[in-house]
């Protein structure tokens, strides 16, 4: 592969990063607290959040996808011969990097998983008890803050191979 095609690849990789870890910055640091001042009541804040998240996967599913496809690209090398992943502290560092990912991707699968189609429904339709709602805002927080702190900790290993430590 030629050195264009390597900062091609690198290049896809950071732009699908800064707007797979951004925007859930954005979305946890920004926008969610920015709501109680938009909505009064929390089915309003819900149903709007709901619509964000809607938008937001469908830029955000296809770049995690990639990043981790250019990711693989990337450490096809090393992957090809195992024993330089535990001989070497590169190695090491892209091990714990692709168990962060694989826990990311199933925190991130559950975290969308908990508003299904038809608790979605019941919520954009005003027809679930603020009680069940608060719960459920609950699940939804801490697996966001759960996925911006797997995405961050990612963000370091990768850092951390980048610099070759």
């Amino acid at each position: 592969m030629s050195a264009l095609e390597q900062a091609i690849i690198t290049w896809i990789h950071l732009v699908l990063a800064a707007i797979w870890v951004g925007g859930s910055l954005f979305i946890g640091i920004v926008f969610s607290p920015l709501l109680k001042t938009i909505a009064n009541s929390l089915e309003e804040r819900m149903q709007i959040m709901i619509r964000v998240g809607r938008r937001f996967n469908k830029i955000a599913v296809p770049s995690l996808i990639i990043l981790m496809v250019t990711g693989l690209y990337n450490s096809h090398v090393l992957l090809s011969k195992p024993e330089l992943l535990v001989a070497t502290s590169y190695g090491i560092f892209l091990i714990i990097k692709i168990i962060l990912v694989v826990a990311l991707v199933v925190i991130y699968a559950i975290h969308v998983r908990i508003i299904r189609k038809d608790i979605e429904e019941k919520i954009m339709s005003n027809q679930m008890p603020e009680y069940q709602i608060q719960k459920l805002r609950k699940k939804i927080i801490i697996l966001g803050e759960i996925t911006v702190v797997l995405s961050l900790a990612i963000l370091f290993l990768a850092s951390l191979l980048d610099a070759g430590v």
